[in-house]
């Protein structure tokens, strides 16, 4: 059943306090046009978007949406666990929120991609797009912002590692799309390989077109046979012809836990040096600051503590002129609006990953159940959806089409889930002890 998005009523219908009254989720599929072979994961074809959506009802009627990338149905029994966790929780309490979610990756899977959905009721609750509510003011975290963020300047981020033809083919055709920065992969089994693919990519533009590079070394994966391992050594050999090829950033280069070999590389060469993606929260982060491993940080809040904690990042991140925060988003396209938000509350933007490898990587099968597909304009930026959550909106067509809901509670359902379960005795104890919590 078709609910009222949160735009079509007043902000103030609403309490401070709303608890969860319904929880669902479901397994999506997107087939992609054509295969997809991520850098990431050498030799996998992938040929569908795969992801789990979660959406949360509150009591006075308003929904958040978020959603967490998979490989299949892993996630099957989900919302057993996290079901009696959340439900009757209050939507507009985070703190209690992330507590909860906190107890359940004891218990099972990281969740910190659940909290966007709690935010996206916030921000519906307030009246506010998500990045009003996280803004503050520039450089100073405790000065508070009012910016009006409509476009957002992106990057071209490529999915795939492809030789030189199909590398020149994909710049002309982006630049003439009117983007104005690239992100290449390397992921080759030599250093020839991949010093000859940054040196290719920049005599083909020229000098003055900003490029960058993922090195994908940060969570290495041999799923199908072996892959690259960078050391220091090559990765600082690498990081020279980043140097002398004038690259925006290399991007992770070592292992996203080689804290102290990143900031070692940091001091050898000139390049900035990013990464972050899916380090687990605030408590890496702030052991990467101390440190000093990275130019840029990259948490993608769908992967890596949340937003709550990303910015805590951002903060931290605004108060060095040095440093700077530019969230990583190939996820599908609800992990980019949700990421898109978050950015747009960081006070020095310039690019903003936009995930682009056709011909399997496109924005029909990344933003598959969205009403429209992310386009980018001719000046290469993305617009700031300005309605109050996070502006997910989902076409019911499209959920039935790729979606099955695997998963329904209302209090009534865990209740007699409960009774099924564990006996009439011991579910009236802890519908008691819930209730006096």
């Amino acid at each position: 059943m078709d609910r009222k998005t949160a735009h079509e009523q007043p902000a103030k219908e609403y309490k401070m306090s709303d608890p969860i009254s319904r929880i669902e989720l479901f397994h999506v599929v997107i087939p992609l046009p054509e295969k997809f072979y991520p850098a990431w994961i050498p030799n996998y074809p992938q040929t569908s978007n795969n992801f789990t959506l979660l959406r949360i009802t509150s009591k006075s009627g308003l929904v958040g949406h978020s959603a967490g990338i998979s490989m299949e149905r892993e996630r099957a029994g989900l919302g057993s666990l996290l079901g009696p966790y959340l439900l009757g929780v209050d939507a507009l309490d985070l703190a209690v929120v992330n507590q909860r979610l906190r107890e359940a990756t004891y218990l099972g899977w990281r969740n910190s991609w659940i909290e966007a959905a709690f935010w996206d009721l916030k921000a519906k609750a307030e009246g506010k797009p998500l990045y009003k509510l996280l803004q503050f003011g520039d450089g100073n975290p405790d000065t508070e912002s009012g910016e009006n963020v409509s476009k957002v300047d992106v990057y071209f981020s490529m999915g795939e590692t492809w030789n030189n033809e199909r590398h020149r083919r994909y710049l002309d055709d982006v630049m003439a799309k009117g983007i104005r920065s690239v992100k290449i992969r390397v992921h080759g089994n030599t250093e020839a390989e991949d010093i000859l693919a940054v040196r290719q990519a920049r005599e083909h533009v020229g000098p003055d077109f900003d490029l960058r590079v993922d090195a994908n070394q940060g969570w290495r994966v041999a799923l199908l046979g072996d892959a690259p391992l960078w050391d220091l050594d090559r990765a600082h050999r690498f990081g020279l012809a980043c140097d002398e090829y004038k690259y925006s950033w290399l991007e992770e280069p070592l292992d996203m836990y080689n804290y102290d070999d990143q900031a070692e590389l940091r001091r050898r060469i000139k390049t900035p040096v990013a990464g972050g993606e899916l380090n687990a929260g605030w408590h890496e982060f702030k052991i990467m600051l101390e440190k000093g491993s990275y130019d840029y940080y990259q948490p993608d809040v769908t992967l890596a503590g949340g937003i709550g904690q990303a910015q805590q990042l951002m903060k931290a991140c605004a108060a060095d002129d040095a440093l700077g925060f530019s969230p990583h988003t190939w996820t599908n396209g609800i992990g980019f609006l949700i990421n898109l938000q978050v950015y747009g509350a960081w006070p020095r933007r310039a690019f903003l990953e936009y995930p682009f490898q056709p011909p399997g990587w496109i924005p029909s099968a990344r933003d598959g159940i969205l009403k429209r597909p992310i386009e980018v304009d001719s000046q290469g930026c993305v617009e700031m959806p300005q309605e109050p959550g996070i502006g997910i909106e989902i076409d019911s067509a499209k959920l039935r089409r790729y979606g099955r809901r695997f998963y329904n509670l209302t209090k009534p359902r865990l209740a007699l889930h409960t009774i099924k379960t564990k006996g009439l005795r011991t579910a009236l104890e802890l519908g008691r002890l819930k209730g006096a919590q």
